[in-house]
């Protein structure tokens, strides 16, 4: 009996499944090393990186919503430098791809992010977020305006020589339009999509439930969306796709792959139930063995429409 192949190429970088781990719900991977083997994943996405260490948003800062979660963390981290120096042994000795996810409030901290991480033998890329608030103009986070997300993710390209992934925000009109942008500017791959902006009030004191007021929707109540998000984008570019939303089962991983990701990224499971990823892998696998179809490469794009 013949294994089916799980490996994909997502532009140029080769992962030997396309089950990911978002970024922001799997810390910096060591966190889960005694709940899973982190090496049969296909790749890892570690939590935010800016500059400075960041504190993040006071508390509460996490609330749960029927068939999600809302978060409004505020992309807390130890910062790009005590990354380098205290986390980045450790993922060294992982033999899977590690992506380092950035963000910034201005195109410049994008551009010193990228050339600080540039040669780190041990990441085999990095993941551009582009729905962060950029203060210097307004407010407008970089993801909802495509001359912005360009110009993030042009200026990352000059001074990146490894792969480039950009993470995009699903709060906007047309997010196509963000992503040619993006694939324009020397993007290898997109990732999407981040969390929708969401907010929920405690009737009894009139108050919201995070203290940020609003926070990011994510979970299995978003898969629609993002589904729907992903077929959008991989008809409209040709770079590959990575699909993110509230994947919990094999099977949901599976809606993105036909709707034309190349790969997945596992994010609020992970907080549900570690196993999570390990189960998505195996459930693959016991999918294409029983159709016997030999790739999962085959089943990319594979949407039926008529």
């Amino acid at each position: 009996m013949t294994i089916p192949d799980l490996s994909v190429d997502i532009g140029g970088l080769m992962l030997q499944n396309p089950v990911m781990t978002a970024s922001g719900t799997f810390g910096y991977a060591m966190e889960f090393k005694s709940l899973i083997d982190l090496n049969r994943l296909g790749g890892v996405i570690v939590k935010g990186l800016s500059l400075e260490p960041t504190k993040g948003n006071p508390p509460p800062r996490i609330f749960e919503t029927p068939c999600g979660m809302l978060n409004a963390i505020g992309l807390e981290n130890v910062g790009v430098e005590a990354f380098i120096e205290k986390k980045v042994p450790s993922l060294s000795k992982l033999e899977i791809p590690v992506l380092a996810n950035i963000y910034g409030h201005t195109v410049d901290a994008y551009g010193l992010l990228a050339e600080r991480l540039d040669g780190i033998e041990a990441l085999a890329g990095i993941e551009i977020n582009i729905s962060c608030p950029n203060v210097k103009q307004g407010g407008v986070a970089f993801g909802t305006d495509a001359r912005m997300a360009h110009k993030v993710v042009q200026t990352v390209r000059r001074r990146y020589g490894g792969y480039v992934m950009v993470k995009l925000s699903p709060n906007v009109t047309d997010i196509t339009e963000i992503a040619k942008s993006a694939e324009d500017a020397g993007a290898d791959g997109i990732s999407l999509i981040n969390t929708l902006t969401g907010m929920a009030i405690d009737i009894h004191s009139r108050k919201p439930r995070i203290a940020n007021i609003t926070g990011g929707l994510s979970g299995p109540a978003i898969r629609p969306v993002a589904v729907r998000m992903v077929w959008q984008v991989a008809q409209a570019v040709k770079v590959p796709v990575i699909g993110i939303g509230g994947i919990m089962r094999a099977e949901d991983a599976l809606e993105f792959i036909i709707a034309g990701a190349s790969a997945v990224q596992v994010g609020t499971a992970n907080f549900v139930n570690p196993h999570t990823t390990m189960e998505i892998i195996d459930g693959l696998r016991d999918y294409l063995d029983a159709r016997g179809i030999a790739s999962v490469r085959e089943m990319i794009g594979s949407i039926r429409i008529c």
